[in-house]
């Protein structure tokens, strides 16, 4: 794979952190491809199992539920060991309990499986964030993150390319046990790269100042009774509330409301949602670069994370329509930009911690956020589930996911009107 490159290329200061990055985003695939495949497989399964509309709902709530606490007590992991194996533990964890997907016999068991993937899912987006803190610097941030999560996309577009064709050639438990053993290949080499750094021996004196550049802070760690008592953490946590069970719902719902508006079904899945994730790709990329351009040109923090923010938010309002389209690829056009505005949005969000709290600080707000970010799905799922069950239309959950972000917006804004550094 080529190695992404910076907004700003230079050859004489290097790339090495861009390989770091690459890392990252192959780690994300790998991530995602193990958390939509049960999506891919609801119908089968809830027919195999008997599974009802708030049976599935249910599923996602506990994983979500073990996500949600594993994520707060990851982000505090990776502030204490680092990112080197707080990432791989993390990994190993997650990779493990989507292969024991393939044991599950009924819904308890599966239950136990995903709440085992939320543990060690929950590790991913911390130590990315960690990582990315640790090798860029402030006005690269963004950009990085961005490249990093468009690894998500990847996954969902990966996903029904290889789910559907092993189900069909072997059968559903095999979509566990191939994917999975196949993705246990990226850990030995995240271990055999992954150093801080002033721990890279190969990395050069130019480069290292490049991502040193930024005015030193506090390395110590920092108690999360402090930080929860800072306006900002309670942004970017409460940011994550409002727009991470939108994301959990293309995430885990999008086949079945293809399938039920549309028709579609394993076999034709794929260039419909392959498509809705292309966009979000270009979401994930152009948010974080256009944030990073703003910088560029001379645009605060501040200006340049909401304005961006603010452009994703208002392209997510037409998907409230999303049920009302009249052919699949009108659909697959509106939920594609929404999912591409959710990434841009996500990936400027994203660097709120690293932008206004010291490096001590970055894992364990990031978990805080990612902890409120599952709460919020854990909540819309029994949501999802509810209004499946008794009225059978996706209407009222676009509507909600249309008006999210703006929402989300002006909660940032409140509660971090100026986006300067905490002191804590």
């Amino acid at each position: 794979m080529e190695v992404p490159k910076a907004p700003e290329p230079s050859e004489k200061i290097g790339r090495y952190r861009w390989v770091i990055v690459t890392l990252l985003f192959l780690a994300m695939v790998i991530n995602y491809v193990d958390r939509q495949t049960i999506g891919f497989l609801k119908t089968d399964l809830s027919h195999e199992f008997g599974w009802s509309e708030k049976d599935y709902a249910n599923l996602v709530f506990y994983f979500q539920l073990s996500y949600a606490v594993a994520y707060l007590v990851w982000g505090k992991i990776m502030d204490k060991i680092g990112a080197r194996w707080g990432f791989g533990i993390a990994f190993l964890i997650w990779q493990v309990a989507h292969i024991a997907h393939a044991g599950a016999r009924g819904l308890t068991g599966f239950i136990f499986a995903r709440m085992a993937l939320g543990v060690g899912e929950a590790g991913g987006f911390p130590g990315g964030i960690k990582a990315v803190t640790e090798w860029f610097p402030k006005k690269e941030r963004a950009f990085a993150t961005g490249i990093f999560n468009a690894g998500t996309n990847i996954g969902a577009i990966v996903t029904p390319l290889v789910v559907p064709a092993i189900v069909l050639t072997w059968g559903w438990q095999m979509a566990f046990i191939v994917t999975g053993v196949a993705g246990l290949i990226w850990l030995p080499i995240w271990l055999l790269v992954y150093r801080t750094p002033r721990e890279t021996k190969n990395l050069s004196a130019a480069e290292l100042a490049h991502i040193e550049q930024d005015p030193a802070d506090p390395v110590e760690k920092i108690a999360w009774t402090k930080l929860l008592t800072k306006r900002e953490t309670w942004a970017y946590a409460l940011g994550k509330f409002l727009i991470d069970p939108i994301w959990w719902m293309f995430l885990f719902w999008l086949p079945d409301f293809l399938g039920k508006r549309y028709g579609l079904d394993l076999k034709t899945f794929g260039p419909p949602i392959v498509a809705i994730y292309l966009l979000s790709d270009v979401g994930s990329v152009g948010g974080g670069w256009l944030s990073s351009r703003l910088l560029k040109n001379g645009a605060s923090i501040n200006k340049a994370r909401k304005l961006t923010m603010l452009v994703c938010a208002l392209l997510a309002v037409p998907v409230m329509f999303a049920s009302y389209a009249s052919s699949v690829w009108l659909a697959v056009l509106i939920i594609g930009v929404a999912t591409a505005a959710h990434q841009g949005f996500s990936a400027n969000l994203y660097t709120l911690p690293s932008d206004v709290f010291p490096r001590g600080a970055v894992g364990s707000v990031v978990g805080i956020g990612g902890m409120l970010g599952a709460f919020g799905g854990m909540v819309f799922s029994k949501y999802i589930g509810q209004v499946l069950e008794s009225i059978g239309s996706y209407t009222p959950i676009f509507i909600v996911a249309g008006s999210a972000y703006l929402v989300a917006l002006l909660v940032v804004h409140l509660l971090a009107p100026k986006m300067e550094p905490v002191k804590v």
